[in-house]
């Protein structure tokens, strides 16, 4: 960055894909490698927001957002916004109904009411006129690059989740060297961007805990840090190892 002023941001992308394009976490993870290739800042990474699965509501398999959040120059704001824009009117897929949100962290001036209008995204049928309207009186940026422009409403709940701090999958899994599927809690920390490894409970694991490392892991968002959540398996898959990465099952709640 030039050294002006910094804004930290949020990025997010919603109804981009059909069902044999990429998928919307590959266009967000090409809009966060942009934001360092160009110069403009830092990216964190990409996180997955389950919305609300209803037969009223159009979406490709899942109905997810994909957001990330970044470290800018001011003066590059406007250069991103233009890049994702023509980026999502480029790339989304045929029949899609992409959606594009860019929230400045000093401009939300009632974040509550953003991370509600996330929360309300998992469990009911929003309109865009609601979106529009909130993100207007919020400071964001929201547009809309095809097809319907339902893409919109996810992609502003989308934001309000990640910023709650506690909604969301980490996109991919992370790749953990280990030898016989084991690794302590200190090793996982060291090689990801895990800040703690923590029990479904909520107990904060010691740094040398074995833990049995399967072959899906996945990174959760709480208290606006990267968790790994584990589970309590007795043994079940190696002698003298009581603690395991999660399955997909029981991360279906994030």
């Amino acid at each position: 960055m030039s050294g002006g002023v910094t804004l930290k941001i949020l990025v997010c992308i919603d109804d981009t894909d059909n069902m044999e394009s990429p998928g919307t976490g590959h266009l967000a993870s090409s809009l966060a490698e942009a934001v360092e290739r160009f110069g403009w800042g830092q990216s964190l990474p990409v996180t997955r927001h389950q919305l609300f699965v209803h037969p009223d509501i159009p979406y490709t398999s899942h109905n997810s957002a994909m957001c990330f959040g970044a470290e800018i120059d001011e003066k590059r704001l406007d250069s991103l916004i233009a890049h994702a824009s023509d980026y999502l009117t480029l790339e989304s897929a045929p029949g899609s109904d992409p959606g594009l949100c860019v929230a400045c962290f000093d401009r939300i001036t009632e974040p509550e009411k953003l991370i509600r209008f996330g929360q309300r995204a998992k469990s009911e049928i929003l309109a865009k006129e609601e979106a529009y309207e909130l993100a207007h009186f919020q400071g964001i940026h929201l547009s809309e690059h095809g097809g319907t422009g339902q893409g919109v409403i996810g992609a502003l709940a989308g934001a309000g989740l990640r910023l709650s701090g506690n909604d969301g999958r980490l996109k991919g899994k992370l790749k953990i060297r280990c030898e016989n599927n084991t690794a302590t809690v200190g090793e996982i920390l060291a090689q990801t961007v895990v800040d703690t490894v923590m029990s479904l409970g909520g107990a904060v694991l010691r740094e040398d805990e074995p833990i049995y490392v399967a072959d899906w892991v996945k990174a959760v968002l709480k208290d606006g840090k990267y968790i790994l959540p584990v589970y309590f398996s007795d043994g079940k898959y190696s002698q003298g190892i009581n603690w395991s990465t999660c399955t997909k099952q029981q991360l279906r709640d994030y």
